[in-house]
């Protein structure tokens, strides 16, 4: 049996562009290879799925969804992620939602009050790389956006997450995923949640 101590509910968000779902396959990779049990949950999947009962789709037209149905669907999507036991849980999501009444918070205190989460990771990128990286990903419909663009998402997700460490007394961590260095920021990760 594992004492408490060593179960870490790990919330990692970044910007589209910051190269977030593979700093998260390669610290699975790594975690694993450390006899960890991992489970890897991306919030945006699971609410998808709940919202897929009501004629959405795709992720696209889930951001787009009214702040009511995304925050019905978040309590769903935390509740589930809340109850996984496993020594390391990690959930990749992002800091918040852009959406046409504004930025809406990705993490909002009744989310967060239903994970309990151990550590924040912040993976960023420089803002030209987050650029060049959104137009080479042909995989989504993205807004049109500009480096300026990026640096007001870059600033807002930081303020955002700095009041999630807040509320909940958890340490966020900022990793900087540089072009080519995934292995080295999955092992800053692992080495900000002491593992």
């Amino acid at each position: 049996m594992h004492c408490l101590a060593e179960h870490k509910k790990i919330i990692i968000v970044g910007i589209p562009g910051v190269g977030k779902s593979a700093v998260v396959t390669k610290v699975e990779e790594i975690l694993k290879e450390k006899n960890k049990t991992v489970s890897v949950k991306s919030f945006g999947t699971i609410m998808l799925e709940q919202a897929s009962k009501n004629g959405i789709h795709d992720r696209d037209e889930l951001r787009k969804a009214s702040v009511e149905t995304q925050h019905k669907l978040q309590i769903l999507a935390a509740k589930a992620i809340g109850e996984i036991k496993d020594e390391v849980v990690i959930i990749d999501t992002h800091a918040f939602i852009s959406t046409t009444e504004g930025f809406y918070p990705g993490l909002p205190k009744h989310v967060l009050e239903q994970i309990k989460p151990t550590n924040f990771i912040v993976v960023s990128a420089r803002s030209e790389e987050i650029y060049n990286r959104r137009m080479k990903d042909k995989t989504r419909n993205r807004d049109i956006i500009s480096i300026d663009t990026i640096k007001k998402e870059l600033a807002v997700q930081d303020a955002m997450l700095s009041s999630c460490s807040v509320l909940t007394g958890a340490p966020m961590k900022l990793v900087l995923n540089s072009e080519g260095k995934i292995e080295e920021t999955a092992k800053s990760v692992i080495h900000a949640i002491g593992l």
